[in-house]
């Protein structure tokens, strides 16, 4: 089996990164290789399981804790650090207590309990699950509804998720006691070696029915395909991800839920690009429009505004308009409009046209440019 990768090299990130920055690589990264941006690529889509993986554990400040301590052993519960007996719980020494139980089995030492694996038999949270959503720009603009349908497991109403068929009971299972576990002993030229493994019998719940639910035969739960009605706040980014808790798969043996993200695709717009909550066009104007002054139409994302440009304005010449940007979700704030102004020449001219050009020429003189009567200085001295 392939080596685990680092999960903060997963990420692209370096040891110690905050919760923001973890949450904004973890996004950025998803949306790189998520299957809907990738159908039929198998190297996407084992990237974007490592990407989960990763976050699954720095994503969580407890998790992320033990990974920083002790590597991947931190986070994996067959390794012993993660319970309550390892290096870091409330056992204190229970850790080397089962590395002694372990060697004491190995070579003879009597009851050594070896590797225990962590028993399966409580209740297991379901699978979170995630969903790319494209919008356009002005649903981003203004907030939208949107409906999302998935193939997911869901709690078995007919049983209400015990797998049982109503009124028949379960009973503890006389193979593993309850435990889930059974442990079986091998002889070795080293000793007795003492294995355990999740109870065939009742495939490690403890716990046998009697008669299994019509619906589920058991598991508790069955897939279905659902909707789900999201509410999408106005602002939302490329990248945003919607998180609906309690939306995703149901666990099992009584486990609840785990969560849906559904990360989003904003689409482009034809005028405006956005720089997060800012927004920018450009708009071209006319030389006498620059050298005059004139109001101007400027579109924004929720009406057209005049806006008047002074006399003398010089080409790329950058206004702001207070708070005709983006929203700032789940707030009454928006960003700015950055509007940039464009110099025209035109480039269609008749005889007519040209010669009032050429009279336009005669009469505003070289005086009348600063920028050129200082190049034209700069030349002179240049060539004295």
């Amino acid at each position: 089996m392939a080596e685990k990768r680092d999960y903060y090299e997963v990420l692209g990130l370096k040891k110690g990164a905050s919760e923001e920055e973890i949450k904004k690589a973890y996004r950025k990264m998803a949306m790189k290789y998520h299957p809907d941006r990738n159908p039929n690529n198998k190297e996407a889509e084992e990237r974007f399981k490592e990407v989960n993986e990763a976050y699954s554990v720095l994503g969580d400040p407890d998790k992320k804790s033990k990974y920083d301590r002790f590597g991947h052993a931190g986070v994996d519960p067959s390794a012993g650090f993660g319970g309550a007996g390892g290096f870091g719980g409330a056992g204190g020494f229970g850790g080397f207590e089962d590395i002694f139980d372990m060697f004491g089995g190995m070579f003879g030492g009597g009851a050594g309990r070896g590797f225990s694996q962590q028993r399966n038999n409580g209740p297991q949270r379901g699978r979170d699950m995630q969903h790319g959503m494209s919008i356009t720009f002005e649903e981003a603009v203004t907030g939208t509804k949107k409906k999302v349908r998935l193939n997911k497991y869901v709690q078995c109403e007919h049983c209400s998720g015990s797998g049982a068929e109503p009124g028949s009971n379960k009973s503890t299972c006389p193979k593993c006691g309850g435990s889930g576990e059974v442990h079986t002993q091998q002889r070795t030229a080293f000793g007795v070696f003492q294995s355990v493994a999740p109870c065939d019998r009742c495939n490690g719940t403890g716990e046998i029915i009697e008669k299994p639910c019509s619906e589920c035969h058991g598991a508790g739960r069955i897939k279905k395909q659902v909707t789900l009605n999201i509410t999408i706040p106005a602002g939302v980014d490329d990248g945003s991800v919607i998180t609906l808790r309690g939306q995703g798969e149901q666990g099992t043996r009584g486990g609840g839920p785990g969560d849906l993200y559904v990360v989003l695709d904003v689409g482009s717009h034809p005028v405006f690009r956005r720089r997060g909550k800012d927004l920018q066009i450009e708009i071209p104007i006319s030389f006498n429009q620059a050298a005059l002054g004139d109001d101007i139409t400027v579109p924004t994302p929720y009406d057209k505004v005049s806006y008047k440009i002074p006399s003398g304005t010089q080409p790329d010449t950058v206004f702001r308009l207070k708070g005709k940007g983006m929203p700032i979700p789940n707030t009454e704030k928006k960003g700015d409009l950055y509007v940039k102004v464009k110099l025209e020449v035109p480039n269609k001219l008749n005889g007519k046209q040209k010669k009032a050009i050429e009279e336009m020429g005669n009469v505003v003189t070289q005086e009348c440019y600063k920028e050129k009567s200082r190049f034209s200085d700069l030349l002179k001295n240049l060539f004295k």
